[in-house]
């Protein structure tokens, strides 16, 4: 299989010290892979240098010549805002008169109608620029695609989209997403940036997950058993010092000496235990007896006062452990329920079309991230969360809690102002988990969480004792978190049974069936095969694999991966009838 990009040592310095340290790897023709890995630890970055944005410190990228790449960025350029969309998707082949007419064609395969067309970019949802951006880069027919983040901010129509789109596209494609829904229905191959190294694995996301932490487990008990050699080696090695020393043995001297260098080489090769995530998601509440802890009934939805009624609730209750997921589409009005709600708890508004338990402690996740005071440090930034919960109002307990949550003594004095999205969220989740709530209402809480974080705060919803009304457009979370549906359609919330029915109510009202994707044509694309010719290609390439693996040292083969490539050699020589 032909490959298009290749690394060697590949390392970039911070002042924080390495970003990447080493990094080899090859991106081959067809190659569908997931970049996976904690926020901030250089995966946006890394495409940056694959697309040369950014410069290496050191190490070489080598690009083979029919390599067409093209960088989708996470945001629109500034200055395509006051254009109009079909300008926008017109401005890389201004000068090339010849590709205008694949302008007109990608419009109808990314969805957009005539009058869509005329709108300008900067009055475009999320999902349609995401769209944009892609067709920007289809114009120039590229065979690799690097994907930073294009789930970001999208409603679920059209992360359908997207997943549809990724699922026909025939060239090769880098995908950074913390989407592991959107990772393992269309990512065949998993990169896992952690510890400034690169994990490669011929595995879906979960599957590469999961053979991760095998390795971690390994690797712990591996390097347990060399510390208990080299403690045993360090007692033996002062035990002879001291005895050269005190017996004036220059040979009992020179072989703790000699022994000191066999420990030190130990040291070296002592196999390498990763720090793991740098904090860990909780989130405490409490239950409260009562029958409702809100009731709406005939309420009118409203961007703002007096904007047009967007929707209107019917009779919809949420009780103590009901934990209900709000679907709809971006601008249907989800963030509006949330925060009409908050406004008449704060206000303490006597209402007959929202009710609300008076002795129900009421929290809420702003996705914009203004609860927490620019100006304040990141203990007194927690303070009026604190406030609510004795056991956390002490100076002594929020900074406990801070060093916890992954914010070292040192930072606890810098403002929130300061802090990165990713930072702030971690922030806010802290304060609500501090003021143990009967009843939280969240808005897009996962935008600014990594995987683990988003898996982490599905768990913990799911055990969180109060209620929750969550607005998410995250599968995994949805289904992990919440045990309601409400879902937004003709101009009212309507309840369905189950996460699949939800979806498919949300799916039929943005008019898929499911969402289609665009034909992508590529001038570099191999010749039509037929499913035998593609499975014996893979039956191929997985023998090779397999026996390239197989020849390196026992502590540099991939157990895990060797066991997937015998599965699926199995599975493929069943289907083609050829017996051992």
């Amino acid at each position: 299989m032909t490959t298009l990009i290749s690394t060697q040592a590949l390392q970039l310095d911070t002042h924080d010290g390495f970003l990447f340290n080493e990094l080899a790897f090859t991106l081959r023709q067809g190659d569908r892979i997931g970049l996976i890995g904690h926020n901030g630890c250089g995966k946006s970055t890394l495409l940056g240098l694959l697309s040369g944005t950014r410069e290496a410190t050191s190490g070489t990228i080598h690009y083979a010549r029919v390599c067409r790449l093209q960088h989708v960025e996470q945001h629109l350029p500034a200055e395509l805002a006051s254009l109009s969309l079909y300008d926008a998707l017109l401005a890389p082949v201004l000068e090339q008169p010849e590709l205008h007419w694949r302008v007109d064609s990608l419009l109808a395969e990314l969805g957009f109608d005539v009058d869509t067309a005329q709108v300008p970019v900067h009055s475009l949802s999320g999902g349609q620029h995401t769209r944009l951006l892609l067709g920007r880069a289809l114009l120039q027919e590229p065979n690799v695609l690097l994907l930073d983040e294009p789930s970001n901010h999208l409603d679920l129509p059209s992360l359908l989209w997207l997943e549809q789109f990724l699922l026909a596209w025939r060239g090769a494609f880098i995908l950074v997403s913390h989407d592991q829904r959107l990772l393992d229905n269309v990512a065949t191959r998993s990169w896992i940036l952690r510890d400034s190294r690169l994990y490669d694995f011929d595995l879906p996301c979960g599957p590469a997950l999961a053979a991760l932490a095998e390795a971690d487990v390994a690797a712990a008990a591996r390097h347990a058993a060399e510390q208990k050699e080299i403690d045993r080696l360090s007692a033996s090695s002062a035990r002879l010092a001291l005895w050269g020393r005190t017996y004036d043995n220059e040979d009992l001297a020179r072989k703790a000496k000699t022994m000191q260098r066999r420990i030190d080489k130990l040291k070296d090769e002592q196999s390498f235990v990763s720090d793991g995530a740098p904090w860990r998601l909780s989130l405490r509440g409490k239950a409260l007896a009562a029958d409702q802890l809100l009731a709406l009934d005939g309420l009118d939805v409203r961007a703002v006062p007096t904007s047009p009624v967007l929707f209107q609730v019917g009779q919809l209750w949420l009780k103590p452990g009901d934990r209900i997921a709000l679907l709809g589409a971006n601008g249907s009005g989800k963030s509006s329920l949330l925060r009409l709600c908050w406004q008449a708890i704060q206000a303490q508004e006597e209402r007959a079309d929202l009710r609300y338990h008076k002795a129900a402690n009421i929290g809420y996740y702003d996705q914009s991230l203004k609860q927490l005071a620019d100006t304040a440090d990141l203990s007194d930034a927690l303070y009026p969360f604190a406030v609510q919960n004795e056991a956390a109002r002490s100076q002594v307990a929020r900074k406990q809690a801070l060093i916890a949550a992954g914010f070292p003594y040192a930072r606890h004095g810098q403002t929130v102002a300061t802090l990165s999205g990713g930072e702030r969220a971690r922030l806010l989740f802290l304060g609500l988990s501090l003021a143990s709530y009967h009843l939280l209402l969240l808005d897009e809480p996962s935008n600014h969480l990594d995987m683990q974080g988003k898996a982490e705060l599905g768990l913990a919803l799911q055990g969180f004792e109060g209620g929750c009304l969550l607005v998410s457009h995250d599968r995994d979370l949805i289904e992990t978190a919440c045990n309601r549906y409400w879902v937004m359609a003709d101009g009212g919330l309507e309840e369905w049974p189950d996460a699949a029915s939800a979806y498919a109510r949300l799916s039929l009202e943005d008019g898929q069936a499911p969402a289609s994707a665009p034909r992508v044509e590529t001038a570099a694309l191999a010749p039509a095969q037929t499913d035998v010719d593609v499975q014996l290609e893979r039956l191929c390439e997985l023998e090779q694999l397999l026996a390239e693996d197989l020849a390196r040292k026992p502590r540099h083969q991939k157990p895990a991966c060797q066991q997937a490539w015998q599965a699926e050699l199995e599975r493929l020589n069943q289907a083609l009838g050829i017996t051992s």
